[in-house]
């Protein structure tokens, strides 16, 4: 369940990210009852990050498979690298 905090309680910055770290989400902080802005660990905002590039590049992935653009065979690739990196 989402955290949901006043933004007066970024006063208290010690358990802000004490809270952070715990539940590993970010945490809704609202304004006159109104959604302000969203705060979370460094954790946290790296592995969405990561996420959000895995998305992107799966996305253009599947975008190449259904153009039918020329696609390289699996072994082929790997066979490449372990010659390249495995030596």
């Amino acid at each position: 369940m989402p955290q949901i905090r006043p933004i007066k309680d970024l006063r208290d910055t010690t358990e802000i990210s004490r809270l952070c770290h715990k539940i590993k989400e970010p945490i809704f902080i609202t304004k006159n009852g109104y959604g302000d802005m969203v705060v979370m660990s460094i954790q946290t905002y790296e592995m969405t990050m990561a996420k959000l590039d895995l998305y992107q590049k799966l996305s253009e992935a599947e975008e190449e498979v259904n153009s039918g653009k020329e696609l390289m065979d699996a072994e082929v690739v790997f066979d490449k690298l372990r010659k390249k990196y495995v030596s």
